[in-house]
């Protein structure tokens, strides 16, 4: 090799030549989240935000189902992946050692020697090895070794965001089965109620103050009553078997304690939100973006440095002849050389070069479209939370009336002074608002899940 040509390289490869643009993260976004009055906090929010309900049952499904979880090992495969890929790229940058040793026994060509006569039988063998470096003048491995790194740290926050997403779904199954079981109770008493207003308008109609009409119009309302009790038992069995399915289970072992639930979780304090800098910097969908935009930076600097020439070197050594005379002068053997790669023509390469910028268009786009996504999300379930609290505030106040009222007319009837229907009809009416409050009450505590949710919380 020229004496020029090598200082050049040399001193090229010293400095440190990467082709591309350098990644510069986007600028952080600056966003303040609304807040539900009394029902929302500016304050920090904390790890694990399950541990907010204070509900034992609950914190244990939820290590249990972190743990055991199956979408959790393909992430963490998939991790694993990223992680070798990473350590593949930054390897290619080292030099590579090659050993070979091989023997046999054979008789060679004596024509292949120029001879007339045949060779003797030979025990013949050859050991060797070898080193191999290509200098990285353009970046062209530095920068691959650059997006491994960052699409391994994409990979990382997805398999953050299957926790989040797990957590949630933990939560709202473990809420159905409570809600369920609580609802169940309500409709149980409901049944309760319409059996002895059966009962009630069958005395009426044997005394002669009633009609068949009014037994038939209490039978229907019994037995509507009690067609509402396997709704709740599916809903609750259906629950059941999904905190199985989350925790890793067949099931029939489903988790017997979530079971044993009558009531609602409630939290201890106003949900804590944080601030839109936090949310963004913590949720793990707009990571991804980020790190699959750095990927996409370093590329492009992958596919620059495909117009420039490769160089690398090389150098080989051993030993090759009959067996007993390896290692000697007249078996030795060595080589060094030197190689350069430049394609042409490079049409084909400058294309890629325009496609990895468009590539890198394309990433930011979608971190964009995430971080833009995420505001509406978290503001959405701010907004549906404060208003599904002022509902179940006015269905509470509605309940609280339907029972003073329902109590008035029994005791106006009682008293003789009110129609045995309108006793009917006041008690009907507290039945139905106590279950549209439970509903509510259960509406609002996945509401809560879905703004932990939407906030990107858990780590």
């Amino acid at each position: 090799m020229n004496k020029g040509l090598l200082t050049a390289c040399t001193a090229l490869a010293l400095s440190g030549c990467v082709m591309g643009p350098n990644y510069q993260a986007p600028k952080p976004v600056s966003a303040k989240l609304s807040q539900a009055d009394g029902m929302t906090a500016q304050a920090p929010l904390p790890p694990r935000w399950w541990h907010l309900y204070d509900d034992p049952v609950l914190d244990r499904l939820e290590e249990q189902a972190l743990s055991a979880n199956t979408e959790l090992r393909v992430a963490a495969a998939s991790l694993g992946r990223a992680r070798a890929m990473t350590e593949a790229a930054e390897g290619a940058n080292e030099p590579e050692f090659s050993v070979e040793a091989a023997a046999q026994r054979a008789r060679l060509s004596g024509e292949s020697y120029l001879l007339t006569e045949p060779l003797p039988v030979m025990n013949l063998g050859s050991v060797g090895g070898g080193v191999s470096y290509q200098f990285d003048l353009f970046g062209r491995l530095r920068r691959g070794a650059e997006a491994a790194r960052a699409e391994e740290g994409a990979v990382g926050a997805l398999a953050d965001a299957v926790k989040v997403t797990l957590a949630a779904e933990v939560a709202k199954s473990y809420v159905e089965v409570c809600g369920a079981q609580e609802m169940e109770a309500i409709v149980e008493h409901s049944v309760e109620v319409q059996e002895r207003l059966v009962e009630f308008a069958e005395r009426l109609q044997a005394e002669g103050r009633g009609s068949a009409i009014e037994v038939s119009a209490a039978k229907a309302r019994l037995a509507d009553a009690r067609a509402a009790l396997p709704l709740d038992k599916i809903k609750s069995r259906a629950a059941l078997y999904r905190l199985a399915f989350l925790m890793g289970r067949t099931p029939d072992d489903y988790p017997r304690e979530a079971e044993a639930c009558h009531h609602l979780p409630k939290l201890s304090q106003p949900l804590p939100t944080g601030d839109g800098a936090a949310m963004i910097a913590r949720r793990p969908d707009i990571r991804a973006a980020e790190r699959q935009l750095a990927a996409a930076t370093a590329r492009i600097g992958v596919a620059t440095a495909e117009l420039y020439p490769q160089i690398g070197i090389g150098l080989t050594g051993g030993t090759t002849g009959i067996l007993e005379d390896l290692g000697k002068a007249a078996t030795n053997r060595w080589s060094i050389a030197g190689l350069i790669r430049w394609n042409f023509p490079s049409a084909g390469p400058r294309a890629k070069v325009r496609a990895a910028k468009a590539d890198t268009a394309r990433a930011l786009a979608q971190f964009d479209g995430k971080v833009l996504n995420a505001l509406r999300e978290v503001q959405t379930a701010i907004s549906t939370y404060g208003e599904n609290h002022n509902r179940l505030l006015s269905l509470s106040e509605a309940r609280e009336a339907a029972d003073q009222t329902a109590d008035q007319l029994r005791r106006l009837r009682e008293g003789g002074k009110a129609a045995a229907q309108v006793d009917i009809g006041g008690r009907n009416t507290a039945l139905i608002a106590a279950q549209r409050e439970q509903a509510a009450k259960e509406a609002l505590v996945l509401d809560q899940i879905n703004l932990f949710l939407a906030l990107g919380g858990g780590w």
